[in-house]
């Protein structure tokens, strides 16, 4: 009972002030936001869309070091081939496939 947004608690005052209309709305402008700096880091990047990225491209700071996401997480992503955002839409790494090509007309 001391979860302070008041979601995770059967405190009556605390969860009174839970507004879901609100938060509904806060969370839309924040992932806006974050999508908007998504790309204009993808373009920084020289990039057109956030799947062209590999993890060489990101490095974090950690233990007042630096290292690159691959070698942090031991980890070599999926390339995803990138020719234009029709194709990209049914891309199989990303959750397309047949039907959302029959959805849009896309050419087998």
């Amino acid at each position: 009972n001391t979860c302070p947004t008041g979601i995770a608690t059967q405190n009556k005052w605390l969860a009174s002030g839970i507004d879901p209309k609100l938060k509904g709305e806060r969370l839309y402008n924040y992932m806006k936001t974050f999508r908007k700096e998504v790309l204009e880091i993808t373009h920084a990047c020289g990039y057109e869309h956030p799947c062209q990225m590999t993890m060489k491209d990101v490095a974090i700071n950690a233990d007042n070091s630096t290292k690159i996401l691959e070698k942090t997480y031991d980890y070599v992503k999926t390339p995803v081939p990138f020719n234009n955002m029709l194709e990209l839409y049914s891309c199989q790494y990303l959750g397309g496939g047949d039907a959302i090509k029959e959805q849009i007309k896309l050419p087998a």
